[in-house]
C-alpha cells in the first residue's frame, strides 16, 4: 500500500558508477532492487547522484533514463572531452554521468546541496542510501534542510570496523568516518540480520549514536542458468566444486587450496571471481594450481553462465571469515545445490539447516565433508524440500513502509 503523498530520494551513486564494469555486485544488485520498486508504486521519486562535476538531481523520468542504463536498454553518448577527462579511466561512467547531467532537474557543487535538495524536494521526503555512498556530515545535513525530511542507511556490514586486517589498506578509516557520519545523522538504520544488527550498533555506539533501527533480510531473485554464456573451454562434464566471490582475504581461499593440495586426485575447483586485495600469497599459488587443470579460476561471468556452473557442482563451498548476508550461499540453495559454509551467527540466520557448517580455520573438517560429498556423488543433491528465497515484497514491507 503506497501513502498518498509519499516522497522518497533515493541515492543511486553507486548504481551510476558500476555502469560497464561488468555484472553487479551483491550491493549493486540492492540499488537495482529499490529501483525498480520505486520505480513500480506510485510515488513521488527522486534520485540523487554524485557524478566528478557535482551533485544531479533526478525526477521519476531521470531515474528511468538511469534504469535503462544499468539494465543495458540504453546506451550512453560519447561524453565531452572535459567529462571524459574527469573519469579518465572510467569512460563508461563518465558517459552516463553525461547523460544524467542533462536528463537532470536541478545540478549543484557540493556547498549547494542543501539549498538545491530545499528547492526541489516536498517536505517530510524520505531519503534512502543503499550503497554505502555519499555517507558524509555534508549530504545528511542537505537532506535534514529539507523540512521533516528523514534519512534512512541501509548498512550491508561493518566488516571494515570488526576485521580491519581482512579488507584493503586505508578503507577502515574511510568506513569508520562514513559510521560516523550514519551514528550523527541517521533517523533509521536497516540491517540486513539480527546478528549483523548486534554488529552494526554496537560499532554505532562506540561511534557516539544508535540510530533507530529495524532488521529487513535481503531479498533474493537468482538469474536462470543459461548454459550457452558459458565458455566453451570451461569444462562442465566433470565432477566440481565452486567458490564464489572475489578473491580478498576474508573469503579464505587459501583454506580450500590446502583442501585441495591435500588431495593428489578428485574433483576440480572452480574459483569464479575477480581478484581482489591484500592476497598475494593465493594469487601465487592459484598461478601454480591452474597448470595442473584441478584448480580453474574464472572472472567476469554472466550471471547466467554463473547460475549455470552453480547448477553443476557437487556443492558450493564458503568457507569466509566474516559475512553480511552470504549472497552467493543463497544463489547456490536457490538451485538446490549443497552448500558447505563457515559457521557464522548471519550465515545461520539466512540458511537455517540448509548448508553444512563448518568452523572456517578447521582445514582437515573441510577436506573430510568435501570427500564425503565426492564419494556420495549426485546423491548429496537430495536436501528435501527446496530452500525457500527470502523475497524483497518482505524486505519492503519493513523498508519501505510509512512510519519512519
Amino acid at each position: 500500500m503506497t501513502a498518498k503523498g509519499e516522497a522518497w530520494l533515493v541515492d543511486l551513486t553507486r548504481l551510476a558508477s558500476r555502469i560497464g564494469h561488468g555484472p553487479m555486485t551483491g550491493v549493486d544488485r540492492v540499488e537495482h532492487a529499490y529501483l525498480r520498486e520505486l520505480m513500480r508504486r506510485d510515488v513521488t521519486l527522486f534520485a540523487l547522484v554524485q557524478s566528478a562535476i557535482g551533485f544531479l538531481l533526478l525526477d521519476r523520468a531521470g531515474v528511468a533514463r538511469l534504469a535503462a542504463l544499468v539494465e543495458g536498454r540504453e546506451t550512453a553518448p560519447r561524453a565531452r572531452r572535459l567529462e571524459r577527462l574527469l573519469r579518465r579511466d572510467q569512460p563508461a561512467r563518465a558517459d552516463a554521468e553525461a547523460l544524467l547531467r542533462r536528463a537532470a532537474v536541478a545540478r549543484a557543487p557540493a556547498p549547494l546541496l542543501a539549498r538545491m535538495l530545499r528547492r526541489h524536494l516536498p517536505a517530510g521526503m524520505r531519503y534512502l542510501n543503499l550503497g554505502h555512498a555519499n555517507l558524509t556530515p555534508r549530504v545528511f545535513a542537505a537532506v535534514h534542510a529539507v523540512p521533516g525530511a528523514r534519512a534512512g542507511v541501509l548498512v550491508h556490514d561493518v566488516i571494515p570496523l570488526d576485521h580491519p586486517e581482512l579488507t584493503r589498506v586505508g578503507i577502515p578509516e574511510v568506513f569508520a568516518r562514513k559510521m560516523a557520519a550514519v551514528a550523527a545523522g541517521a533517523d533509521l538504520v536497516i540491517h540486513t540480520t539480527h546478528a549483523g544488527r548486534q554488529r552494526d550498533e554496537a560499532q554505532l555506539a562506540r561511534l557516539g549514536r544508535v540510530p533507530a533501527g529495524r532488521v529487513a533480510q535481503l531479498g533474493m531473485e537468482p538469474a536462470a542458468p543459461a548454459p550457452e554464456e558459458v565458455p566453451p573451454d570451461l569444462d562442465l562434464a566433470s565432477p566440481y566444486f565452486v567458490v564464489l566471490g572475489t578473491i580478498e582475504p576474508r573469503k579464505n581461499h587459501a583454506l580450500l587450496l590446502d583442501a585441495w593440495e591435500r588431495m593428489p586426485q578428485g574433483p576440480r575447483l572452480l574459483v569464479l571471481g575477480g581478484r581482489g586485495w591484500r592476497n598475494e600469497t593465493v594469487f601465487r599459488r592459484l598461478d601454480g594450481l591452474a597448470a595442473g587443470g584441478r584448480v580453474v579460476e574464472r572472472r567476469g561471468l554472466s550471471d547466467g553462465a554463473v547460475a549455470a556452473v552453480l547448477s553443476g557442482a557437487r556443492a558450493l563451498l564458503f568457507p569466509s571469515f566474516a559475512e553480511g548476508t552470504g549472497l552467493p550461499a543463497l544463489e547456490a540453495a536457490a538451485l538446490g545445490v549443497p552448500v558447505v559454509c563457515s559457521d557464522l551467527p548471519e550465515l545461520r540466520e539466512v540458511m537455517g539447516d540448509y548448508p553444512v557448517y563448518l568452523a572456517p580455520t578447521d582445514g582437515y573438517a573441510w577436506s573430510e565433508v568435501i570427500g564425503l560429498i565426492e564419494q556420495a556423488g549426485g546423491s548429496s543433491r537430495d536436501r528435501g524440500a527446496r530452500f525457500v528465497l527470502p523475497s524483497w515484497e518482505d524486505h519492503f514491507k519493513t523498508t519501505l513502509s510509512p512510519d519512519w
